[in-house]
């Protein structure tokens, strides 16, 4: 027999075997697995409880997407975009910052909306009594009182602009303790550390160590609007845009209700 012959009939065996035994003749293609984005999001602080839980809602749909969080003090959020820091939307307490973002050319055209809207209100610790009103705060028994950086963080503009309206500020400054954004000023209350601050509505919430005395009326300070748009400097924009659309939905509306927003 010749060696092809034999060669021939030694690969046809070899195949018959490999068949019996079920091995693949040819390797299959790998499957390809879905690949997961990552979004960043800056946020004020005052957002945080909200938007940790929309989180897992979001994602029951969109289980490739892993949403990430940078919560803040507005002004210091809009700093860190401005010098480059990585984000893929951009959640403000108020219009001045997301203002500054857009004059700089660095949303995305198309994208800024309006999420949500607040109230400020003033609280106290619960064992503090006789103080019903923002004039009440000149008692001696009010030794301090926690206010965000006005310069930083927006419910300390608010507020600035309450008291000012009051013609309380000067008279109190004395007493003021400024924190880097509103969670600190609740947590200051909630500690002791001042009898009284000026939070969101939605802060004073969430706490069950405070008592609100009164919400301060509108007409004394500007509108406390949440502006939301995706930065220019996103990597994934599609899918930054996809979640804002959803922030926009029933569902994540419920949400922010639930936590005392006042949504559009």
């Amino acid at each position: 027999m010749k060696r092809r012959q034999i060669f021939g009939f030694l690969g046809i065996a070899i195949i018959g075997l490999l068949l019996t035994v079920g091995l693949p003749l040819v390797t299959p293609s790998p499957v390809i697995a879905q690949s997961n984005t990552d979004i960043l999001i800056s946020a004020a602080a005052s957002l945080k409880d909200t938007l940790e839980e929309i989180k897992p809602l979001y994602q029951q749909s969109k289980s490739n997407i892993n949403i990430n969080y940078n919560f803040g003090a507005s002004g210091a959020l809009q700093q860190q975009i401005e010098q480059g820091a990585p984000a893929d939307i951009f959640i403000s307490a108020g219009k001045k910052q997301m203002d500054a973002l857009e004059k700089k050319g660095l949303l995305v055209s198309g994208t800024r909306a309006n999420l949500a809207n607040n109230r400020l209100v003033l609280i106290v610790a619960d064992d503090i009594v006789g103080i019903s009103s923002f004039y009440d705060l000149t008692d001696a028994k009010i030794k301090k009182i926690a206010i965000g950086e006005p310069r930083s963080v927006p419910a300390g503009q608010y507020g600035q602009e309450v008291l000012k309206k009051l013609k309380l500020y000067d008279r109190l400054k004395p007493k003021l303790v400024f924190a880097n954004n509103v969670r600190q000023v609740l947590a200051a209350v909630e500690s002791g550390n001042a009898e009284a601050g000026l939070v969101y509505a939605t802060d004073a919430k969430i706490s069950k160590k405070v008592k609100v005395v009164v919400a301060a009326d509108d007409k004394y300070h500007s509108p406390i609007v949440y502006p939301i748009a995706v930065l220019k400097s996103s990597k994934n924009p599609s899918a930054a845009k996809e979640f804002v659309q959803f922030l926009s939905t029933n569902p994540a509306k419920d949400i922010l209700r639930k936590y005392g927003f006042i949504v559009p």
